[in-house]
């Protein structure tokens, strides 16, 4: 580490440590100019922009809306889960005379400290459960065969975040409406911690085919443009699993093809690999390092292969869930980025390394898992295909790094080989110093979570 700064503040290292550290006391040599330091300064506030966007992979409460269609010989039967706030949010009124807001139907409020908070209103609830169904109804629009369907409130449940019955299945949604409308009893209850069920009827002459699906909602709650958004296709036969990330403004057209189903999570496993910070930051990495292509191919494999391993085992629940452990495989993540980063500067490459970077794998695979298994239950229809088309969106994600580049690093290593020193440094060092804070924070995490 001690090179490594040195050579970012255009020194060289002599002695002992040059003898030690030859390859990082030539870089120091090449990186001796005002301009590659200006250049080291410039990539280092430009990745460190990206510092606060960084995700965890473990986000406990993210925004789920599940949405099963039922086909019936007449028309549609949906049963749609979504968070309460999503429905109430935006209905808060004005602010009265005691300087606070008209409440949200189906809720009260009051300040607390400094804080306004929103409670539900089970009076209100009680009397008249399908007003509460409605309104979530006037925030989604179905149509089939090209023509709006208007709805049917059948039934309304309200579940606490924490205590929810399943809902994976179409027999577990329907399972979800034996329960009694609110279990817990004499309680008072934040909006936010509650999720809404709605039972639909969508009559129809006939049979629906083609079904489209949209939704109006923008409660301007923080991080709703991350809702997960799964909508199951029942079709008499066969069960089809869409995802779809956002509010859902724009209609999505359910199909009955299991490739369209199927390219839904390949989307998603992209997306998440180009917004995992950490994960582009190691990509960058092990690219910055190879040798060759052909060593680069190798050691995309071995990521590859080790992370496809606890993607799956993640998901089917083989692995540890102590408090400790996701924090634990976060610092392990933000290490492995240092790891390849310092391979990458030292510029070597061996048989061993390719081992290494499957058991890097193994720690980013953790990663993934867990945020497929939030919205994706172990339990759900066609949970094979929607597991194999994810990996498949993160191997797309992980190519199309590689691919843009792979060539900008080749070019500078061959065709301005007096470059490429000071290039890796551009590189590696703000990934280090990036990667080197997030393993305090999540250092801490884990501290604190044993």
């Amino acid at each position: 580490m001690f090179n490594i700064v040195a050579a970012a503040r255009g020194r060289t290292v002599t002695g002992s440590r040059a003898i030690f550290f030859p390859r990082f006391a030539k870089l120091g040599r090449c990186v001796g100019s005002k301009r590659a330091f200006l250049a080291a300064m410039i990539s280092l506030a430009f990745v460190l922009c990206f510092v606060a966007t960084a995700v965890a992979h473990f986000q406990l409460n993210v925004n789920i809306r599940v949405i099963h269609i039922e086909h019936l010989e007449q028309g549609l039967r949906v049963y749609l889960r979504l968070p309460a706030p999503y429905v109430l949010a935006q209905m808060i009124g004005e602010e009265g005379e005691e300087g606070l807001p008209a409440p949200a139907p189906y809720t009260y409020n009051r300040i607390e400290g400094d804080q306004l908070q929103h409670y539900i209103d089970f009076d209100a609830l009680a009397e008249d459960p399908i007003g509460l169904g409605e309104l979530a109804v006037k925030g989604h629009r179905l149509t089939g065969n090209g023509v709006e369907l208007a709805p049917m409130v059948e039934q309304v449940g309200l579940h606490s975040s924490d205590d929810q019955p399943p809902f994976a299945t179409l027999a577990e949604a329907k399972a979800a409406f034996a329960v009694p409308l609110w279990q817990g009893v004499g309680q008072e209850v934040y909006v936010g911690d509650t999720v809404l069920d709605v039972l639909l009827t969508y009559p129809s002459s006939g049979s629906v085919y083609d079904v489209t699906l949209s939704s109006q909602f923008d409660p301007g709650l923080e991080k709703q443009d991350e809702t997960a958004n799964l909508i199951i296709d029942h079709f008499p036969g066969s069960s089809q699993v869409f995802r779809i990330t956002g509010l859902m403004a724009e209609p999505v057209k359910i199909s009955h093809s299991p490739w369209a189903a199927a390219w839904t999570f390949v989307v998603e496993g992209v997306r998440h690999i180009l917004e995992g910070t950490d994960h582009v930051l190691f990509v960058v990495c092990l690219t910055l390092g190879a040798l060759s292509l052909g060593s680069l191919l190798w050691l995309a494999t071995g990521f590859t292969v080790g992370h496809s391993v606890t993607l799956a085992m993640g998901f089917f629940g083989l692995l540890p869930t102590a408090p400790w452990f996701v924090p634990g495989v976060e610092t392990g993540i933000a290490l492995s980025i240092i790891y390849m980063a310092v391979l990458a500067l030292a510029q070597k490459e061996s048989r061993f390394t390719i081992i290494v970077t499957a058991f890097l794998g193994l720690l980013h695979g953790m990663g993934f898992s867990f945020v497929l298994r939030e919205i994706l239950q172990v339990d759900g229809p066609d949970v094979w295909q929607s597991l194999l088309a994810f990996n498949v969106g993160v191997e797309v994600g992980q190519v199309l790094i590689i691919l843009v580049l792979w060539p900008v690093f080749y070019l500078v290593r061959t065709g301005r080989p007096k470059l490429w020193p000071a290039t890796k440094i551009i590189v590696a060092v703000p990934c280090i110093v990036v990667a080197a804070m997030w393993t305090g924070q999540r250092a801490v995490m884990f501290m604190n979570a044993l």
